[in-house]
């Protein structure tokens, strides 16, 4: 099986570079990051370990959404008395659904709520927390331990850092259950022992008008840490700051600074993919299922390379892979899309058509 290489370069223009304004933070490690593509804007630091306090949470919750349904009814038992710290109040007895925690765990950072959760949804705390470590590895977070669904390090605490944090919500924050609650400004509840009035306590989701989501936290340990989202012109993205005493507004600035500086430009377009000087599979038609985007500055468009690599396949069918198209940015491989194949459609003449052409034939 041979394969054809062809480069095709998009974004022709050539633009000089720019100066863009450095940015810094107060914190001991900060990153912004892209959601959608996990390319890193800013960084600080972004692989020092440290307790990260209740922004843990954000674990607690994309894991007890995936493995539970959140309409679920939990009644609350013992696993609270070991809670303690910031809390909702609940009591023993109580009855909330399992949405209901997750809004007293994401807004107010209730304590005694993720250990409801926990023993909820793993049957026992420390199986919930098994779940956690077992969930940071399949996404790539090589460099955090989960000892406990709140954060708290009085005892074993949470480890983790800024950029294993940025990938956790930029996963977590696909999932539109997740995505609602913390981007919730306010929640109301009323149960079978109390009424409740949960106000966000994420700053940003009044102050900064492009914010979508995220979670604070606090301990003696890891003193203040943060991670928010925000969104602006199809521009998604997440900022984590660690021991920073000046996280809303570094939060704010890394968001500016973000959107000032960077687009995202559509790279490739699903349906029918053109290949120039590809003559073996010129009876066919060639397409990709999926359209790429990547987000960029404004001189740094002239620099995507696409590099196609077609198979000089035999016996084609139709929808089968025949090769990729590899994107580059510079040197460095950003993304890989196969390409696919399809006989072309031959329009066949309807009766009154073959009537005319008949007729032009006499």
């Amino acid at each position: 099986m041979k394969k054809i290489i062809i480069k095709l370069i998009v974004g022709i223009t050539i633009i000089l570079p720019i100066k863009i304004k450095a940015i810094s933070t107060s914190a001991t490690s900060s990153i912004l990051m892209d959601i959608d593509t996990n390319r890193i804007i800013y960084s600080n630091n972004i692989h020092n370990i440290r307790s990260v306090a209740s922004i843990s949470k954000i674990m607690t919750a994309i894991v007890a959404i995936e493995n539970a349904n959140i309409k679920d009814k939990v009644t609350i038992g013992d696993e609270i008395d070991k809670a303690y710290g910031s809390g909702i109040y609940i009591k023993k007895g109580e009855v909330l659904t399992l949405e209901d925690l997750l809004y007293g765990l994401m807004l107010r950072s209730g304590n005694d709520a993720a250990l409801a959760i926990a023993k909820y949804v793993g049957k026992d705390v420390d199986k919930f927390v098994e779940m956690m470590n077992e969930k940071a590895k399949k996404i790539g977070m090589k460099n955090t331990t989960f000892n406990n669904p709140s954060g708290l390090d009085q005892e074993d605490g949470n480890y983790s850092t800024a950029y294993d944090m940025a990938i956790l919500m930029s996963y977590a924050y696909k999932n539109e259950n997740f995505k609602k609650i913390t981007g919730t400004k306010k929640y109301n509840l009323k149960t079978n022992k109390n009424v409740y009035s949960w106000t966000n306590k994420n700053k940003l989701l009044r102050t900064y008008k492009y914010t979508t989501g995220g979670k604070t936290g606090f301990t003696e340990k890891a003193r203040r840490t943060l991670v928010t989202t925000a969104s602006k012109d199809g521009l998604n993205l997440v900022a984590v700051t660690l021991n920073d005493g000046n996280d809303w507004n570094d939060h704010k600035n890394l968001f500016e600074y973000g959107f000032k500086n960077y687009k995202n430009y559509k790279i490739l377009t699903k349906g029918n993919f053109n290949v120039y000087d590809d003559y073996y599979y010129d009876k066919y038609n060639l397409y990709i299922k999926n359209d790429y985007s990547y987000i960029l500055k404004k001189n740094e468009k002239s620099n995507i390379i696409v590099k196609v690599e077609l198979n000089k396949v035999r016996k084609i069918k139709n929808n089968i892979k025949v090769g990729v198209a590899n994107i580059y940015l510079g040197d460095k491989k950003i993304h890989e899309e196969n390409i696919y194949i399809s006989k072309k459609e031959i329009k066949k003449d309807g009766f009154f058509n073959k009537i005319k052409k008949w007729f032009k034939n006499l």
